[in-house]
C-alpha cells in the first residue's frame, strides 16, 4: 500500500516537473512572429485621354495672289460730254419711213414698218478715238423681240466700224463690220442688264485700249473682245429692226474719257472663222 503510494507521488512529482519544465522552456521562447497582413494590390486602370493628340496637317501652300480686276484701268478725266445741243456733228435725215432728229437734247432714231434687218445709224463727226472710254444713256420707246441698238465704235467709214448690239429680248453681242460684211466677234449672250423691251432704259459703255475692247450696260462688265482690225475711228449710235416692225430709241447724256493703259500681249490660241454676213446700209 504504501509503495503504491511512493508511485503515484513519484509520477505525481515527475509529471508535475515535466510541465514545469515545459513551462519554462516555453516561456524562454522568443515571441511568435505574426503573419504579415495582406495588403490590397492596386489594380490597374487606363487613363482617359480627353483629348487625344491628333497629327498636325501639313498646310498647303497658298496660291499667288491675283490682282483684283479692274475692268476699266487707265481711264482719265472726262475729255468730251455731249448734252446733243449742237446738231452739226451728227447726221441727221428724214425720209418717209426714217427719221434721225436732235431735240430737247437727245439724239432720236425712228422708222416706220419696214423690210426686216434694216439699218439705220447716225455717226458723230468727231473726235477720231484710239484710246478711250465712252458711255452713253439709250431710251427705249417702240422695241420687242430681236430689234436691236447701240453704239458704233472706231468708225472708219459706213461700211467698216464695230457694232455693238443691244436687242429687246435680253441679249447682247459684237460685230466687226468690214467692207459692209458683218462679222460676229462674241455671239449673242444673254445679259440681266439688257432689258426686255421698251419703255426702258440702260446706259451703253465701250473701253478701248489698243486691241482690247472691254463693253458695259448699266456700269456693270459685260465681256471682251480683242481684235487689230480698227485701231481708231468716230463713234455712232444705230437702230435695227429683226421683223420690219416699227423701232424708236432715243440717245442723251455721251460722255468720253481718254485712256492711258497697254493691253498685255496674249497667248495665240486657235478659233473657228465666223461667217460674214452682209449688213444693209441705210
Amino acid at each position: 500500500m504504501l509503495l503504491a503510494r511512493r508511485y503515484r507521488w513519484t509520477v505525481g512529482l515527475t509529471v508535475g516537473g515535466l510541465f514545469l519544465t515545459l513551462g519554462l522552456l516555453t516561456a524562454c521562447l522568443p515571441a511568435p512572429t505574426p503573419p504579415p497582413t495582406p495588403t490590397a494590390t492596386a489594380t490597374a486602370t487606363a487613363t482617359v485621354v480627353w483629348f487625344p493628340p491628333t497629327n498636325t496637317p501639313t498646310p498647303l501652300p497658298r496660291p499667288p495672289a491675283r490682282p483684283t480686276f479692274e475692268p476699266r484701268p487707265g481711264v482719265g478725266d472726262l475729255l468730251l460730254e455731249d448734252s446733243f445741243d449742237q446738231p452739226q456733228v451728227w447726221l441727221t435725215s428724214s425720209t418717209a419711213s426714217t427719221e434721225i432728229l436732235i431735240a430737247r437734247q437727245r439724239l432720236t432714231l425712228s422708222m416706220d414698218n419696214g423690210p426686216a434687218g434694216r439699218l439705220l445709224f447716225s455717226p458723230r463727226s468727231e473726235p477720231l478715238l484710239r484710246d478711250f472710254y465712252a458711255e452713253i444713256d439709250a431710251t427705249l420707246s417702240l422695241c420687242r423681240g430681236r430689234d436691236q441698238y447701240g453704239l458704233l465704235v472706231r468708225l472708219m467709214s459706213y461700211q467698216d466700224y464695230y457694232r455693238y448690239a443691244v436687242n429687246c429680248q435680253g441679249e447682247i453681242r459684237l460685230e466687226r463690220v468690214q467692207g459692209g460684211a458683218a462679222i460676229p466677234l462674241q455671239n449673242w449672250q444673254p445679259s440681266g442688264d439688257a432689258p426686255l423691251g421698251a419703255p426702258a432704259q440702260v446706259r451703253i459703255g465701250v473701253w478701248a485700249a489698243g486691241p482690247e475692247l472691254r463693253f458695259f450696260l448699266d456700269d456693270h462688265y459685260q465681256f471682251t473682245v480683242r481684235d487689230p482690225v480698227f485701231a481708231q475711228g468716230a463713234l455712232g449710235v444705230f437702230i435695227l429692226s429683226s421683223s420690219g416692225s416699227p423701232v424708236t430709241v432715243s440717245f442723251s447724256h455721251l460722255r468720253i474719257y481718254p485712256v492711258t493703259y497697254s493691253t498685255p500681249t496674249p497667248s495665240p490660241s486657235p478659233s473657228p472663222s465666223p461667217t460674214p454676213t452682209r449688213t444693209p446700209l441705210p
